[in-house]
């Protein structure tokens, strides 16, 4: 036996606003199955009458439901309006704003159709520029494999620049040229791994095609129309000997013939002939010129491999005096890691100043290399005996050569020149200090060095800066992004400095490792 219609309506009444009831706690009201009571109100809704799923609020309505609203109340006024949401627990505004959502759908539809286009766009762009980038990589790890392959195959007897390749030796290279190219490489990256130019690979390659031979070994050479004849030559040699001039330099001979009105030949020929004749053997007790000897260089990839340390001097009250301010310095991370003022310089201060240093910071036997130049606190047989016993290898400048030790000399600038260095001399060693302390908390903590990308000793010393100058990348990044026409370029390197060298090695020597010599504080 079914229901009465009236206990189902007022069942139903239960469900409509401002009641709202959900269906699960009508249902232990009333002792009926929510089955039933689900069917009634699908049942309702099917006779167009709004019931909202159970949501106290008009907040949790379905879309349906406030599309059926929107419905019902399109053709009434004012009046019938408000009636309308008093009975329903809603707002004027409510419809209003459920009506304008349904009038902006079809609206919505095309934006976010054209939100997905752009999306679509946009990661295409991404892709090809990814397989752009991938394909660059692909070339170039071809290219390198070849030359490592061409760099074995070649040994070391070819190729280079400043020597004659022989009709043999050219047909090898072009053959290893020719392998490497169908490899993957380019021309002017094989011709600089050999140590040639491009425009002389092209030069072999056509004289090969029209099978010319190189005529310069057998080429005839004319005498150069201002060379010494024989006889000339045989009269320097004889002039040398003589006994009036056989205790003189050419240096000396050439103007004392001068001064006769006799001009015979240059210096630098006088000296070539008698090369030539085996005669220009060193004479006398000085010792023959050298070619300067340059300073060893020291490679630091990390905190605690290179210290540098120096002593400068601070104006005390009284004139003519000065504190000494013994300093050491990471050339890796630019930190200070250890400092003392004294009245007077001493190896023994310095050695203690050096343990101290070396117990702070944990150095082990053989891990550290200690640079200062030739003062006598720095070889001193305490400062000496010190090292040696902590197994710190030590490095000297060469006498009278400052810049050997730049990064002491920069890092006591920076120190004389902050905006708060003071105006007059120190009052006293404990003024002098305490100065002193404050300053190196300043640098360590919260000095920006260029030299490391602007981040602080400390943070370089401790490993942070790696992430911060990650994250610096990013931002700029970013930013490019946001605004591309701003950026004429890349955006600006904030990649990390992995290798610091001290009295690094010319540039210009093949045989020697290059160097940075920026020492910017």
């Amino acid at each position: 036996m079914g229901y009465p219609k009236e206990r189902k309506e007022a069942v139903l009444k239960k469900m409509l606003p401002p009641n709202n009831r959900p269906i699960p706690v009508i249902a232990r009201e009333e002792g009926i199955s929510e089955a039933t009571l689900y069917n009634w109100r699908k049942a309702a809704r099917a006779e167009g009458r709004l019931l909202p799923d159970g949501d106290s609020t008009p907040a949790g309505w379905s879309s349906a439901d406030k599309f059926a609203a929107v419905l019902e109340t399109a053709a009434l006024n004012e009046q019938e309006l408000a009636e309308y949401c008093r009975e329903r627990g809603l707002y004027p505004a409510q419809i209003q704003q459920w009506r304008e959502a349904c009038a902006q759908a079809n609206d919505w539809d095309r934006s976010q159709n054209k939100r997905l286009q752009e999306a679509r766009r946009s990661d295409e762009k991404r892709i090809r520029k990814l397989e752009k980038e991938l394909r660059h990589k692909e070339k170039a790890l071809a290219e390198t494999a070849a030359l490592l392959v061409l760099s074995k195959k070649l040994g070391g007897d070819l190729g280079g620049r400043g020597k004659m390749t022989s009709g043999p030796d050219r047909k090898e290279i072009l053959e290893l040229v020719d392998e490497a190219e169908q490899s993957g490489a380019r021309r002017s990256r094989i011709a600089e791994w050999l140590g040639l130019h491009a425009r002389t690979l092209r030069r072999w390659r056509k004289a090969e095609e029209e099978g010319r031979a190189d005529r310069r070994p057998t080429a005839e050479r004319p005498r150069p129309v201002n060379a010494l004849s024989e006889e000339e030559r045989e009269v320097v040699l004889e002039l040398c000997n003589q006994p009036e001039y056989a205790h003189l330099p050419p240096s000396q001979i050439v103007p004392r013939l001068a001064d006769e009105g006799i001009y015979l030949a240059s210096e630098s020929t006088f000296y070539r002939i008698l090369r030539e004749a085996g005669q220009a053997t060193h004479r006398g007790r000085a010792q023959p010129s050298q070619k300067p000897v340059q300073p060893q260089p020291c490679r630091a990839t990390g905190p605690n491999q290179v210290w540098s340390w120096d002593i400068t001097y601070l104006a005390a009250a009284i004139r003519g005096t000065f504190y000494r301010l013994y300093m050491v310095e990471d050339i890796f991370s630019r930190k200070i890691v250890g400092w003392e003022i004294h009245e007077q310089e001493s190896a023994a201060h310095a050695s203690t100043l050096i343990s101290k240093a070396c117990l702070r910071e944990g150095i082990q036997s053989g891990d550290l290399i200690l640079h200062a130049d030739n003062g006598g606190p720095m070889k001193g047989a305490a400062m000496l005996a010190t090292l040696q016993r902590l197994g710190v290898v030590p490095s000297f400048s060469r006498p009278s050569v400052s810049d050997d030790n730049p990064y002491s000399e920069a890092l006591f600038r920076t120190l004389k020149y902050v905006p708060n260095y003071p105006d007059k001399p120190f009052e006293s060693l404990e003024a002098a200090r305490e100065w002193v302390h404050v300053f190196v908390a300043w640098y360590n903590e919260d000095h920006r060095h260029s030299a490391i990308g602007f981040v602080t000793p400390a943070q370089r010393h401790r490993g942070e800066d790696a992430d911060i100058l990650v994250t610096r990348k990013a931002v700029y990044e970013q930013a490019k992004a946001r605004h591309p026409e701003r950026w004429s370029g890349m955006t600006r390197d904030w990649s990390r400095k992995e290798v610091v060298w001290l009295n690094p090695a010319r540039d210009d020597d093949p045989h020697e490792e290059p160097g940075n010599r920026a020492l910017a504080a």
